[in-house]
């Protein structure tokens, strides 16, 4: 019997991801309103997202194995959502130039009436940026649907000094340990 497997986002980059690793599967986005406790850590934030999500397209899903993953950015305990609007975007942005900032990727993957969850945590460096290189990204669009305001893998890149962590988890999907994980569900490859 050939097992089922969902993404339960919307994001195209995670699409993306799931993609290039030649897996058949669906995308089944969750219209589900996310509830944040104040109190948790982000690592706790990202995967009780992610659970919320996966949960809840599993519920019709029982038989299939469903992913659902949240990327928060933190800097100086403060967790970085999606902008605003612009003026948000500028201010995040602002914040994070020059230094050294934390991205938070939680992933959830339900099967039968269970849900694992794990997150991956990656240092992020930006190199010290001007008001007019921000105002240009910025004007780009690029930061709109994205937590921090900027994304790794297209024009951000150039905003990124260096990592120390899984790249694909910055992106929105850690993808290695994503697979791992699926594999000791009993997910065949």
């Amino acid at each position: 019997m050939q097992q089922r497997l969902i993404l339960a986002s919307g994001s195209p980059r995670r699409k993306e991801l799931l993609s290039n690793l030649q897996l058949t599967f669906d995308v089944i986005v969750s219209e589900i309103e996310e509830v944040v406790d104040e109190t948790m850590t982000p690592a706790e934030v990202v995967m009780s997202l992610a659970s919320q999500k996966a949960e809840d397209i599993a519920k019709e899903h029982r038989d299939a194995y469903v992913i659902g993953s949240d990327t928060v950015v933190v800097f100086q305990d403060e967790i970085l959502g999606k902008p605003k609007n612009e003026e948000d975007s500028f201010r995040m942005l602002t914040m994070l130039s020059g230094n050294t900032h934390h991205v938070y990727t939680g992933v959830a993957i339900s099967y039968q009436s269970e849900t694992f969850t794990f997150y991956e945590k990656t240092e992020v460096t930006f190199w010290d940026l001007t008001e007019a290189e921000i105002h240009t990204y910025i004007k780009s669009g690029e930061p709109k649907d994205k937590a921090g305001s900027y994304g790794i893998q297209e024009l951000g890149s150039g905003l990124v000094k260096n990592i120390n962590g899984d790249y694909f988890a910055v992106v929105g999907l850690p993808v290695s340990r994503t697979i791992r994980e699926l594999k000791r569900l009993g997910y065949n490859l």
